[in-house]
């Protein structure tokens, strides 16, 4: 990766950001400058590292901590480039790059972290905290960096130090792998029919299916793919049951195929190898190092929630199955009810009670509404406006650039949005920045974006949504205000630089408005006759929308439970597919319904550490977004004033400013229970 001539940091496109709009000029990068850009920035951030650490004056917030936060900015620059292109339009060579990074990086942040020097400085801050006078953001600032500095090794001996730094290298390097490993899985598997395959599907997957097959060469054709945006409605609606069960067997076996893209192997090492981690740094297991900085603390507080949750989906799913077994039965089916039956069956039960079915709601939920509903609900709540730039070249040209302004007309940041699968991307959905928006120093206006996976139509026809994407849409782009609106000072707690379990409310209560009727009746919009949702088919919609609490309750909740399994032990299962198995048949879990994501695939956790130990945090996180929608629900005003500029003020921009449960009750006044959460489900 070395550079055999020297790179100009301050002129180079990926750190001197001359495109419009501030934004990277990506008409200037190649795939082949990550490499020599990424050495050069490696080593300007060394040598500022080295500067503080060095330095011979006493240590002061300025010469220490500010001076920490603002390093590496080169590196930063190139990093959220690089990494954007790794999920969103990768290719041979960056994930050859990705392979080639990953390990680099995590060498550097070792050093970084076992830095003596710079510990001692940090140390010596933390030491005499109470006597520095610090407001209160700079005061948690330093106690979290001293933190962070301690759970990364720095108080172990050389011997620990080596062992950490080489344990995370190589955890880097198995993420990459893992993640790498589904996306060929997902990129070379398609299925594809013929007109006379498409029993019981509707136009807009028909059209869906026919740009994913021309996409891979087969005009002419449809292709089941597996995006969720087309394999959930081919199982929801395809007559033939062979059909979807292939396209079942093939979704849930990704990452589990044999060869070079199986994952069995890379799972068992990344659970030892973080299993030896938490012993290394004085932990009883993974699962308590990584619950160490969160709202729950423990995995027994996990389970606390949790358990309770699964018992009651259970109950719930089980009823649910014997209702669409009668269905199956009444339809002339002999099969035994499986898998790949569930969703199908569920969709006609759905029909049958609430007389609609999804593919009715499609029509009013075009990609565009949509997104105007979400723009409108951000200028509702809380004054800002998304004004669309076109013509900004960015890392696909499908990628769209708004710009944001706060309520005075004045420019806030940006947000950059890519909608549309491709091969060329990894599944999923998730927000992240270019560029976080931070005071310290010069200041930084925040650079977001949001990556989704829905089919893209032919040309000409509009996108269509189901419910769940366009919740999917809403759950984004709350997490994108979360980044945007943020108002703090320190870089290191700026927008989503939160607890795990603390993370997912702002995107969670977003959620809430798309359902809020003055919300769709004012942009759930035919798309060709432009007429609005009729009320008959709203009150339908909202009826039905815990119509399959059981299923997604179940499916969820097995893959936390799975998750905390793995990582609550003091070691590590040597055959994590079968402790996958053991786990569930401890737990009674159906073998009609599979977790949302199976070991193998199961990218949240494996591809990378920010969701190990954590996935049960989107349901914690629900705890507190039912709560907090309910604060709006008793002013009868889903855009309630005052609500809304607290809600702002303590949720949205205060990032990790503040410890968590202090935000929520400035918001809140109280801590929730469980109770509004179950409700919401249609559990209680």
């Amino acid at each position: 990766m070395s550079s055999s001539k020297p790179v100009d940091l301050p002129a180079h496109p990926l750190t001197a950001w001359t495109g419009r709009l501030g934004l990277p000029d990506f008409t200037r990068i190649g795939d082949g400058d990550f490499g020599p850009v990424f050495d050069a920035a490696l080593e300007a951030h060394e040598r500022e590292i080295a500067a503080i650490a060095d330095d011979a004056a006493a240590p002061t917030i300025e010469n220490t901590l500010a001076a920490l936060e603002l390093s590496g900015d080169a590196l930063d620059r190139v990093s959220s480039i690089f990494w954007c292109r790794a999920g969103a339009h990768t290719n041979e060579a960056i994930q050859a790059m990705e392979r080639e990074v990953s390990p680099k990086m995590s060498r550097h942040f070792s050093a970084i972290s076992m830095n003596e020097k710079l510990f001692s400085r940090i140390d010596d801050l933390y030491r005499r905290r109470d006597a520095l006078g610090l407001d209160p953001e700079t005061l948690r600032v330093l106690e979290r960096t001293w933190k962070r500095f301690v759970r990364s090794g720095a108080k172990l001996d050389a011997a620990g130090k080596e062992r950490l730094a080489a344990i995370n290298e190589e955890l880097s390097s198995l993420g990459t792998k893992f993640g790498q490993n589904v996306l060929a899985d997902e990129a070379e598997w398609a299925l594809f029919l013929d007109a006379a395959d498409l029993a019981g599907l509707p136009d807009f997957l028909k059209s869906a299916m026919a740009e994913a097959a021309e996409m891979r060469g087969q005009k002419g054709r449809y292709a089941v793919t597996l995006s969720r945006s087309i394999y959930e409605p081919f199982a929801t609606f395809s007559e033939r049951r062979d059909l979807r069960e292939t396209a079942f067997r093939a979704f849930t076996m990704r990452g589990q195929n044999g060869g070079a893209h199986d994952n069995g192997a890379v799972v068992r090492d990344l659970l030892k190898l973080r299993a030896e981690k938490a012993g290394l740094l004085g932990y009883g297991s993974y699962a308590a190092l990584k619950l160490d900085d969160t709202m729950a603390k423990t995995p027994e507080a996990v389970h606390g929630l949790l358990d309770p949750v699964w018992a009651k989906a259970l109950e719930k799913a089980s009823a649910d199955q014997a209702e669409l077994e009668q269905l199956a039965a009444r339809a002339g089916s002999n099969d035994k009810f499986a898998a790949w039956d569930w969703r199908f069956y569920q969709e006609k039960l759905r029909a049958e009670k609430f007389a609609f079915d999804e593919a009715e709601l499609k029509p009013y939920l075009q990609l565009d509404r949509v997104i105007e509903a979400c723009f409108d609900v951000a200028t509702r709540l809380f004054g800002i406006t998304l004004e669309e730039k076109k013509g900004i070249a960015a890392w696909h040209p499908d990628v769209r650039a708004f710009v944001v302004k706060n309520a005075d007309g004045s420019e806030r940041g940006l947000f950059l949005a890519d909608y549309f699968a491709r091969p060329s991307k990894r599944s999923g959905a998730w927000m992240s920045a270019l560029r976080s928006g931070y005071r310290l120093g010069g200041g930084s206006r925040p650079v977001i974006y949001n990556v989704m996976n829905f089919a893209k139509p032919p040309a000409g026809e509009a996108a269509l949504l189901s419910v769940d994407e366009a919740r999917t849409l809403f759950h984004e782009f709350g997490h994108a205000l979360h980044g945007m609106l943020t108002e703090v000072t320190w870089p290191s707690v700026s927008g989503t630089s939160v607890s795990r379990d603390f993370v997912e409310l702002p995107s969670q209560l977003y959620e809430h408005w798309l359902t809020v009727p003055q919300v769709l009746e004012k942009h759930a919009l035919h798309h060709e006759s432009g007429r609005p949702m009729p009320k008959a088919l709203l009150d339908k919609m909202l009826a039905a929308r815990n119509f399959d609490a059981g299923f997604a309750t179940v499916e969820f909740t097995a893959s936390a439970l799975v998750d905390m399994a793995y990582h609550a032990r003091p070691d590590a299962p040597d055959e994590p597919l079968r402790f996958e198995a053991e786990t569930l048949g401890r737990l009674h879990m159906p073998d009609t319904i599979a977790m949302r994501h199976r070991t193998p695939h199961f990218g949240h956790i494996f591809a990378g550490d920010g969701y190990s130990a954590g996935y049960y945090s989107y349901m914690w996180s629900e705890v507190l977004d039912a709560d907090a929608f309910s604060a709006f629900e008793e002013t009868s005003d889903p855009f309630d004033p005052a609500l809304a500029r607290r809600l702002r003020d303590n949720i949205y921009a205060a990032g990790g400013s503040r410890d968590p449960e202090e935000l929520y009750k400035a918001f809140r006044g109280k801590m929730p229970s469980p109770e509004a959460m179950m409700v919401k489900r249609g559990l209680a």
